[in-house]
């Protein structure tokens, strides 16, 4: 059967996603504690879950009788570095915009 790569973009493209992400930021839940904050199905949210673990952002681990979720915010240095690439840029042309009106803006005597 072919195994879905699964990357830390995929899994912050969905809303929900992101969502659980940031419960789980704040402190470890099980399960049916993350599920109790969406009206989805509890197998939909174990689902999302899967996805995160897959992608590194959630360790999943069993304790007695709970699957203790936390997240593992770590695979986030991905994304912060892909878009950091884009400050220089960024910053660049709005210099570049800021001197361009500044000077656009001097009046000639």
């Amino acid at each position: 059967m072919n195994q879905i790569r699964r990357d830390v973009f995929q899994a912050i493209s969905d809303p929900t996603r992101r969502e659980i992400i940031d419960l789980l930021s704040v402190k470890t839940l099980n399960l049916n504690n993350v599920a109790d904050h969406f009206t989805m199905s509890r197998p939909a949210v174990a689902k999302h879950i899967r996805i995160l673990t897959e992608c590194g952002l959630v360790t999943v681990r069993t304790q007695g009788r709970e699957t203790l979720c936390q997240a593992d915010l770590r695979g986030l240095k991905q994304v912060s570095d892909w878009a950091n690439s884009y400050q220089k840029f960024w910053t660049e042309k709005l210099d570049a915009l800021e001197k361009f009106l500044d000077e656009d803006m001097i009046p000639e005597d």
